[in-house]
């Protein structure tokens, strides 16, 4: 069993469907779950469709463009065949949007979220399935909200290992003859069936969760680039390809803010030794990279940006010295509100993290701790990480900084440099 991803620029229209037919022609012989994203920025629109909705503005414009986005890939997809089998499940998909929206007063609005924007992914996987069903391969959709079960925290769901591997075994199990799932990224279930998601471009998590269940041979994610770079190319010069990377370094990397893979994805796989292949469905000949079990002796540095972070720094009034119990109720807030940490730094009477930027969970955290602390923070900060840093390319770095760019942090370990930024302009 193998499995594959697409991401959303991969089925972004009929051609890149097409192309992804392509590709799978090669592995015919192969039974092969195949992990679909929302075509192009169709979640990007769906959150649109749900800004205007909490506005109180007309929402159902955007929801039509939506509609007429995928039915136009129909069109191209299928010319004059016109299906209507497929017309109609994409208008109960849709129509269940409308649905969703009536009722909201029924649900918290990360509720609401991840009922309105898994949609995206049930379209995506809908017309692809119908397509490639066209071009006679043995497919079988699947629902993955059948398939992934999870606890009950919208947008960021936690995978019920246990419950998930046995639906994955018994609905790939019980069809023994089908070569090609194809399902859902980033969408699953809590215990009650209420429609969740795992984290915003959760899709490499599914496969990844796919594949330990199944004990897949690999998982190869197809993107829209030749492999894992050291950097990205639009921030960083010269950049190197990795032909292979080391599970502990590949989930590092993905920690840091490298956006080519989910931060989820790698655990699942090196638990069971699964080969990662990151790979271009542009060149689909080439290699790309592979993470694995393996040691690669003078790694390139890698040089990672994360935007949109928060630097806050809390400390106790009269230059009272943080202890165990300070940093007991910050790490407890942290884990109520959600908010990510990425770096830390304290020193006798404060402590500062750098932790992902979420206005409303920053609000409520500012408002649970601030009798606790004097809190100081700066908005829209970068976080600049090089891992296996060399001063030549730290300096690099620093010298292509905007020079009114402010240095807020800095902080070295004996792998890693980490770099707090607020940009002169926002990124």
């Amino acid at each position: 069993m193998k499995i594959f991803k697409f991401g959303g620029a991969s089925v972004k229209d009929a051609s890149a469907v097409q192309n992804v037919a392509q590709i799978l022609d090669r592995y015919r012989n192969d039974r092969v779950v195949v992990v679909i994203s929302a075509m192009g920025k169709t979640t990007n629109a769906l959150e649109k469709v749900l800004a205007l909705f909490y506005e109180k503005n007309d929402w159902s414009l955007a929801l039509r463009e939506i509609r007429e986005f995928h039915d136009r890939i129909v069109d191209d997809l299928f010319g004059e065949k016109n299906p209507q089998q497929l017309r109609e499940r994409l208008a109960g998909i849709f129509e269940e949007v409308v649905r969703y929206l009536s009722k909201a007063g029924n649900f918290v609005p990360d509720e609401i979220y991840d009922k309105v924007i898994s949609v995206g992914e049930l379209v995506s996987t809908t017309i692809v399935e119908s397509y490639l069903d066209e071009k006679e391969y043995s497919t079988c959709w699947l629902d993955a909200r059948r398939l992934v079960r999870t606890d009950s925290r919208f947008r960021n769901a936690r995978v019920d290992w246990e419950i998930t591997r046995r639906h994955v075994r018994m609905e790939v199990e019980r069809r023994p003859d089908t070569r090609l799932f194809i399902t859902q990224g980033f969408i699953g279930s809590d215990h009650r069936g209420r429609t969740v998601t795992l984290g915003r471009e959760g899709s490499d998590y599914t496969a990844a969760i796919m594949a330990n269940c199944l004990d897949a041979e690999s998982v190869t994610i197809w993107k829209d680039v030749p492999g894992i770079l050291n950097g990205d190319p639009k921030l960083v010069r010269n950049t190197l390809l990795y032909k292979e990377l080391p599970y502990r370094e590949a989930a590092e990397m993905t920690y840091y803010g490298a956006s080519v893979i989910h931060p989820k994805t790698i655990r699942p796989l090196g638990e069971k030794n699964i080969p990662l292949y990151v790979r271009s469905f542009i060149n689909y000949e080439e290699p790309g990279t592979v993470i694995h079990d393996c040691q690669v002796e003078n790694l390139a540095p890698a040089v990672i940006f994360k935007f949109r972070q928060v630097l806050l720094t809390f400390s106790m009034p009269n230059f009272t010295f943080i202890n165990e119990k300070h940093l007991t109720l910050i790490f407890h807030a942290l884990d109520t509100f959600d908010i990510r940490l990425n770096v830390m730094q304290n020193s006798a009477v404060s402590i500062s993290i750098c932790a992902d930027y979420r206005p409303g969970k920053l609000k409520e955290l500012l408002q649970h701790l601030g009798n606790d602390f004097q809190v100081k923070y700066n908005l829209d900060v970068n976080l600049v990480t090089i891992k296996n840093f060399t001063e030549e390319v730290l300096a690099g770095v620093i010298a292509d900084l905007n020079p009114e760019d402010e240095l807020l942090l800095e902080q070295r370990s004996r792998n890693n440099v980490h770099l707090i930024v607020q940009p002169a302009v926002s990124v």
